[in-house]
C-alpha cells in the first residue's frame, strides 16, 4: 500500500499482506524455521531463523506503512519485547564516553537500563518529560530518549522543538511511541530519528502477545539495530509475529474506541469530588493538551487519577467488576492498578492508571462510579 491517501482503517485491516496468489490464504500462516534451504551462497533474503524469518517480514512491512504511510525507504525491525527493542536503539548507538538524556518519568524498567549504561561508561542524564524539561540537559548528548505521554504520568513534550534542538546539538532523536501507537502520533513524521514501542500494549491489544518494534529512515541506523538483534538474538517467534500481525486490522476500531470512551471517562472523573490529579491529554484544561493536540492524531487510552490513599485506591480497586488489576495497558479489556505496588515511579500511593478497554462505554463508567462510591464509604 503506497496511496497515502488511504484512512486509518483501511490501512490497518490491509498492511504488510503480500500480493495476492491464487488458492493461497490472505494472510499466511506463521513459518517455523530455525534454517532454509540454501544450496550455493548465503544470498537471499532467508538464510537463517535468528536473522529473517518470512512472518517477520509481513508484520515489519505492515507497522512500517502504519509508522510512515505512502513513504519508502522506512525500515522496521521487530523485537522479542518492547524492552528489546529499547535496548536495541540504546545498546546500538552508543559507545563509551557517550551521554544520553533520558526522562526521569518515563517506563519504570528505565532505571534497570541507567545502571547498564553506567556500567558501559555511558553518561545518563535525565529530566522530566513536561515543558520539554530535557532540553535543559542535552548540551554534548549523542541520544536523546524521548516518552510522550509519558508512562504513567501521561505528561508530553513537544517533539518538534526537542528534535530540532538535538539535532542543531548533533545528538540522535529516539521517541517511545508505545501509548500513542502509530494511530496516535508519528514520530518519524515529526522529525526523530527512531520510532519505538512496546507493541505488547495497544498495537497487538489483546493482552496475548509480547512483542516491541523500531523503526527509522537511516538505512545504516537501521543495520546497527539489525546487527544488535542478531548478536543477542532477541527475536520474536513466528507464532508472536503472527498473531501481532492478526491483530493489527483491529487497530484503528480498537484505539477510536477506547480513546472516546477515555475521554468520556476522563470528563466524569473530572466532576469527582474524590478524584485528583486528573490526567488525560485529550482533555481541555489537560496542561499537556494544547501541546498534544498539535502532535497527537488519538490521546490514547490512557487516564492517570489519585485517590485519597493507598487503602482507598486498593478499595476501589478490588470493587471494580469490569476491569483487570492488571499492570499493562491498551488492551481490549479495560485494566487499571495502583502504580506505587512497583516502587518505581514518583507517584502517589493512591495513584491509579487506568487503561480503557473495549466495553461499553456507559457500562465501563457505571461501574466505576459505583466502585467509587463504595470505596469512598467505610461504613
Amino acid at each position: 500500500m503506497t496511496d497515502q491517501e488511504y484512512g486509518d482503517g483501511t490501512r490497518a485491516v490491509r498492511a504488510g499482506l503480500p500480493e495476492p496468489v491464487k488458492y493461497e490464504p490472505t494472510l499466511p500462516g506463521p513459518v517455523f524455521a530455525a534454517h532454509f534451504h540454501l544450496p550455493g551462497e548465503p544470498t537471499g533474503p532467508y538464510t537463517y531463523g535468528r536473522d529473517e524469518n518470512p512472518t517477520w517480514t509481513h508484520l515489519e512491512r505492515a507497522i512500517g506503512e502504519l509508522e510512515a504511510p505512502g513513504e519508502e525507504g522506512v525500515e522496521t525491525l521487530v523485537f522479542a519485547s518492547g524492552m528489546a527493542a529499547i535496548s536495541a536503539v540504546l545498546f546500538s548507538q552508543l559507545k563509551a564516553g557517550d551521554a544520553v538524556v533520558l526522562p526521569t518519568d518515563g517506563y519504570q524498567a528505565l532505571p534497570l537500563l541507567h545502571e547498564q549504561l553506567r556500567a558501559y561508561g555511558i553518561e545518563v542524564r535525565t529530566a522530566p518529560t513536561g515543558d520539554d524539561a530535557q532540553l535543559s540537559v542535552l548540551d554534548g548528548a549523542r541520544l536523546l530518549w524521548i516518552e510522550t505521554p509519558s508512562n504513567p504520568g501521561l505528561d508530553v513534550c513537544d517533539v518538534r522543538r526537542l528534535v530540532r534542538e538535538a539535532h542543531a546539538a548533533g545528538a540522535l532523536v529516539a521517541v517511545d511511541n508505545t501509548l500513542a501507537t502509530p494511530l496516535g502520533q508519528r514520530p518519524l513524521a515529526l522529525g526523530a530519528d527512531f520510532s519505538v514501542a512496546s507493541d505488547t500494549k495497544g498495537m497487538t491489544g489483546h493482552g496475548d502477545v509480547l512483542l516491541g518494534h523500531v523503526s527509522c529512515r537511516d538505512p545504516r541506523r537501521a543495520a546497527e539495530v539489525r546487527r544488535w538483534r542478531k548478536i543477542v538474538g532477541a527475536i520474536p517467534g513466528p507464532m508472536e509475529a503472527w498473531l501481532a500481525h492478526r491483530s493489527l486490522a483491529t487497530l484503528q476500531l480498537r484505539i477510536d474506541r477506547q480513546c472516546s470512551t477515555a475521554l468520556a471517562l476522563a470528563r466524569t472523573l473530572a466532576e469527582r469530588a474524590d478524584v485528583t490529579g486528573l490526567r488525560y491529554p485529550g482533555l481541555p484544561d489537560d496542561p499537556s493538551h494544547a501541546v498534544a493536540a498539535r502532535q497527537m492524531r488519538r490521546f490514547g487510552p490512557v487516564v492517570s487519577f489519585e485517590l485519597a490513599d493507598r487503602e482507598r485506591a486498593e478499595r476501589f480497586l478490588e470493587g471494580l467488576r469490569l476491569v483487570d488489576d492488571a499492570t499493562s495497558f491498551g488492551g481490549v479489556r479495560s485494566t487499571a492498578e495502583r502504580r506505587g505496588r512497583w516502587g518505581g515511579d514518583a507517584v502517589a500511593e493512591g495513584f491509579i492508571r487506568f487503561s480503557v478497554g473495549a466495553e461499553d462505554p456507559e457500562d465501563l463508567i457505571a461501574d466505576v462510579l459505583r466502585a467509587l462510591d463504595e470505596a469512598g464509604n467505610t461504613d
